[in-house]
């Protein structure tokens, strides 16, 4: 009598499959997302970047002393939706900072700004600005996710959340999920899915640092 042959077992990525600990059980560490378009199939445990499509407005904060203009405004997927304040240091400089508060970067009237995900340019008018001058940049927006890449400049080069969801096919189409957007939680790294243009073991440890950042840490 021979040996018994066994059909071996193989389980498949499932949803939320990664997770070790999650206290909350999902009611706070999990979100709604769309996935963006073009990206084929993908599974839970997907490490995830975000960027925004959106616009923006500007309207002065209080009364200016100076009566120069805002340009068109772009907004690219690194943006951050909420409220970017530009203020002026002199006459012709400024400073703009995003919506957490953090300082993004300076520029000066008539030539072009851009930076953390917003592009201007302000024009002087007949009246110098003075400091103290202040305008706020409301920006407005849909964020889409994709794996995380980290040769990407629009925004998926920043890991901000892991796929909660089981498979979705991107291939043709946006697709509706679930994703784990913030701590407290403890993921499993070793089920935890990259995108192809992560190759490098460094790569994924910035990755890791920045989840960790979000309270999603990682085993």
């Amino acid at each position: 009598m021979g040996n018994p042959t066994v059909t071996p077992i193989t389980e498949a990525w499932h949803a939320g499959g990664f997770i070790i600990q999650e206290p909350s059980n999902g009611m706070y560490t999990r979100a709604s997302i769309t996935l963006k378009s073009g990206f084929g199939v993908l599974l839970a445990g997907t490490v995830l970047g975000a960027f925004l499509t959106g616009t923006a407005a500007a309207t002065a904060l209080g009364t200016n002393t100076g009566n120069g203009t805002f340009g068109a405004i772009t907004v690219g997927g690194a943006a951050a939706t909420g409220n970017y304040v530009v203020e002026f240091d002199s006459a012709t400089q400024f400073i703009v900072s995003a919506p957490n508060g953090q300082e993004i970067g300076h520029g000066t009237t008539g030539t072009a700004f851009s930076a953390g995900g917003i592009g201007f340019t302000i024009t002087a008018g007949g009246t110098a600005f003075a400091p103290g001058d202040s305008f706020n940049v409301a920006v407005t927006g849909t964020l889409q996710y994709a794996p995380f890449d980290p040769t990407a400049t629009n925004g998926l080069q920043n890991a901000v959340a892991i796929l909660w969801s089981g498979r979705r096919d991107t291939t043709s189409a946006a697709q509706v999920a679930v994703a784990v957007v913030r701590g407290p939680i403890r993921v499993n790294v070793g089920e935890l899915v990259w995108g192809a243009n992560v190759t490098t073991t460094p790569q994924q440890t910035a990755a890791l640092a920045a989840l960790t950042a979000l309270g999603i840490l990682s085993s």
